[in-house]
Order: structure tokens, then C-alpha cells, then sequence
């Protein structure tokens, strides 16, 4: 049922890779304007300062959030390494959405992922226990067991009719997917659509049955983020996902309601494996957008860049 995973390699991706950044124009952006009009916010600055002016930039979390609803975040917390290794969400950023979500007046906020070591250590290792632990209303979940997951259709699938997805994903008001910015051995990049491998339960048979980028596609037809906050503030540009590996500071926070707009920009930020590229030779964000789910060409985004 479609080539195994084995066959997209770092090499591969490497011989694929071009040369060049594909850079968004944005000018001084009018304040007046309705935010929603822009594809995309870029913010520089530290992970909390940045996050905040992003959620701003994008109409604010009342956009999004409604007085409550049931918010998902899912960060990527599926190693048990501190921040500066670029394996995991950056706390601050998690912290600063979540604390958002419940000033929006959300009923309940919960922080998920299905992480790829213990998830004990990986919570606490990574930060994300300690910086919510003066936060009430908000509670930090790994989720590792099947009777978390509820088999779902996946009516567009190329490779899957079904799959088993987190409960609380199918059942949330709002998803808020909160990735990190990092390489992966098999993929080329693990940005949005590749974290979302996170809300899954069979997510091996990505890697060892199936081809991972149709996949992932799949993947993305059914699970649909209201909104997507790349941690760029720190990326993991060789050795991912979990490390370790070079790691790089573009400084960014990439919010915006199109997944693979997101993604694609954040192709574009930085050198992966010493090359530079664009969203168009990456298997899996050119698979979900020739199949409508978003934008994919950086030079057509309407990009609002602004300082925290």
C-alpha cells in the first residue's frame, strides 16, 4: 500500500534540497487593517514577548478561543531534553498560549502529546511541568495508552480509511498546534503537519509500513488546527528530531490558520543540513497541498513581520 518510509532518506532529502531562501515581502503592516487578511504573522524576539505579539497580530486569541470552549494545545514534547536542545516546545510559548485560551474565558485547557520517550521524564525534562505549575485551569497530559485514542474515518485517505486519535483532539472545542522547528532523519523537517503525528496511536506504521508523506497527509485531512504557532526560536537544523544536533536561533515565532503556509515559510528560515530550500521539496507539505490544504509558495503569502 504505497513505498515504505525507508525510502525517503536524509540523502535523499539532501539531493532534493535547492539552493536559495525563499523570502516573504511584508512591509510596515497598517494596525488598522483586519489582521485575519495576513497569511501569516512573523515575530522576533523571546519565545513569551514574541508569542504574545503573534496571537495579537493574528486578530487575537479571541479569534480563535470562545468564551467556554475546550482548547487543545499540542506542543511537541516527545523527548526528555531541556529547551535548548531544539527537541521540544519552547515552555514559554506553551505558557503564553495557554494563559491566552483562559483570559478568552476557555472552559478547560489541555496540553497533549503522545511523546516518543517515558512520558514523565519528557514533561519534566522539558520544561513544561515546572512553568505550569502556578497556572490553574490548565493541565499537562503524555498520553500513552490506547484507551486514550478513538478510531476515526479518514474519508480523503490515500493511504489510511481509519486511524485512532486522541479523544480529547476529537472531542476539544479548538486545537492549537504549537510545533517545534527541527530536521528529522526521514522527513527532511518536523514542523506543523509532522507534529501532528503526536495526536496519533499507530504512528509507526508511518515510519515502517506506509509512505510517511502521503501519510502525513492523510493525517492532515482529518486533524485540522484552528491555528498553528511555530516555535522557531530556536531550531534543530541537524540531528533531529530528538537530538542531538546543530541548533540555530532564527528568534521567530510563525503563527498562522493555514498549516502548510506555516510550515512552508518555516522552510524557508534557515539552512537544514547546511542547504537551503523551499516548502515545495518537502514530500509532505507538497503531498497536503496538492491535495487543497493549504498554501505552499512563500513568494504568494501575505506575510506581516513585525519585532516583540
Amino acid at each position: 500500500m504505497g513505498k515504505s518510509e525507508k525510502s525517503v532518506t536524509r540523502r535523499e532529502f539532501l539531493k532534493t534540497a535547492g539552493v536559495g531562501l525563499a523570502v516573504g515581502m511584508a512591509g510596515r503592516p497598517d494596525w488598522l487593517a483586519a489582521k485575519e487578511d495576513y497569511d501569516l504573522a512573523v515575530i522576533s524576539g523571546s519565545p513569551a514577548a514574541a508569542t504574545k505579539k503573534a496571537l495579537e497580530a493574528m486578530g487575537g486569541i479571541s479569534r480563535f478561543v470562545k468564551k467556554g470552549q475546550r482548547v487543545v494545545l499540542k506542543p511537541n514534547m516527545s523527548f526528555a531534553n531541556p529547551p535548548d536542545r531544539a527537541s521540544t516546545t519552547h515552555p514559554a510559548v506553551v505558557v503564553t498560549v495557554a494563559r491566552a485560551c483562559l483570559e478568552a474565558g476557555a472552559e478547560r485547557v489541555l496540553v497533549l502529546d503522545y511523546p516518543l520517550r517515558k512520558g514523565e521524564l519528557c514533561l519534566e525534562r522539558s520544561g513544561m511541568l515546572d512553568a505550569f505549575q502556578s497556572l490553574r485551569g490548565v493541565h499537562v497530559l503524555a498520553l500513552e495508552e490506547r484507551k486514550f485514542f478513538r478510531e476515526i474515518r479518514v474519508p480523503q485517505g490515500k493511504i489510511f480509511d481509519r486511524m485512532e486519535v486522541m479523544t480529547e483532539v476529537l472531542e476539544s472545542h479548538v486545537l492549537i498546534n504549537i510545533p517545534q522547528a527541527k530536521s528529522h532523519s526521514a522527513t527532511g523537517v518536523s514542523l506543523g503537519l509532522k507534529g501532528l503525528m503526536g495526536v496519533i496511536w499507530d504512528r509507526y506504521s508511518f515510519h515502517s509500513k506506509y509512505d510517511i508523506d502521503q501519510a502525513i497527509a492523510d493525517l492532515a485531512t482529518v486533524i485540522k488546527p484552528r491555528l498553528t504557532i511555530l516555535d522557531a526560536t530556536r531550531a534543530l537544523v541537524s540531528g533531529g528530531p530528538g537530538g542531538p544536533g546543530k541548533v540555530v536561533k532564527p528568534n521567530l515565532i510563525i503563527a498562522g490558520t493555514d498549516p502548510v503556509a506555516v510550515d512552508s515559510y518555516a522552510v524557508s528560515i534557515t539552512p537544514w543540513y547546511d542547504q537551503n530550500f523551499k516548502g515545495r521539496q518537502v514530500k509532505h507539505l507538497l503531498a497536503a497541498h496538492q491535495r487543497g490544504l493549504g498554501k505552499i509558495d512563500v513568494e504568494q503569502l501575505k506575510i506581516l513581520k513585525e519585532k516583540a
